[in-house]
């Protein structure tokens, strides 16, 4: 942990912070609904750690509560962790020269927040140290943080009142990670379309039109990146 290493963490944790309070009530809100489903203290917690994907569990939840057949709920998390393949590939150059254990540890670490709050400064550092401390450290805050209050969630799912709308401070806190993601047209375009593809076709049978949705937005995201892409070069 050399200066470099240290002047990296205490940036990518500040810089972090203000959006780590969001994931309080959605970590209470997924701890909860694991409990709801039937899934006893150590099952909800195991899912939690294995998992570790706010959206994956919540958006599986429902079907592992209706018994849904297991290819539909492998499926679906798959599905709902797509972008995950995307943040990777972007975010690939920032861990060269580090190794494998280290790539490996950071593919399970990344998060939503991670990516859209430190990508870019991460990108044009060109320190590794610098780098590899922005990115662990507000990194491993953010597990530790979606553990714990994922634990009172479980714990306190019996007792806590259903009157605090925790699912709704749980979508504000999607939102505030959405907005920064969306500065760019084809990141916009793919969420409004991905929005309305799966609010229109919510009647589909297993909830096959969040599937629909998904698939929608990553299209005219991509759709959106190719036409732009001849404006850029003829302005250039």
């Amino acid at each position: 942990m050399n200066d470099s290493f240290k002047a990296g963490a205490r940036e990518g944790f500040f810089a972090f912070l203000p959006l780590s309070v969001g994931l309080v009530p959605w970590a209470i809100v997924t701890g909860v609904a694991m409990r709801s489903i039937g899934l006893s203290p150590l099952e909800a917690m195991g899912m939690n750690v294995i998992v570790f994907a706010g959206t994956a569990q919540l958006g599986t939840l429902p079907l592992i509560a209706t018994g849904a057949p297991i290819w539909l709920i492998v499926l679906t998390a798959l599905v709902l962790n797509l972008r995950f393949v995307i943040f990777s590939a972007a975010m690939a150059p920032v861990f060269d020269g580090q190794p494998l254990q280290r790539r490996l540890l950071s593919s399970y670490l990344l998060v939503d927040g991670v990516f859209a709050i430190l990508s870019e400064r991460l990108l044009k550092h060109p320190d590794k140290h610098w780098r590899w401390g922005c990115f662990i450290v507000p990194s491993v805050w953010c597990w530790a943080l979606w553990q714990a209050f994922a634990l009172v969630g479980v714990l306190g799912a019996g007792v806590m009142p259903s009157d605090w709308s925790l699912e709704f401070m749980a979508t504000i806190a999607l939102m505030v990670m959405l907005i920064p993601m969306t500065a760019t047209r084809p990141m916009l375009v793919a969420a409004i379309a991905g929005g309305l593809g799966a609010v229109l076709l919510r009647g589909m049978p297993l909830k096959l039109g969040l599937i629909a949705g998904i698939v929608i937005g990553i299209l005219a995201g991509f759709a959106a990146e190719h036409w732009s892409a001849p404006r850029k070069g003829a302005s250039s």
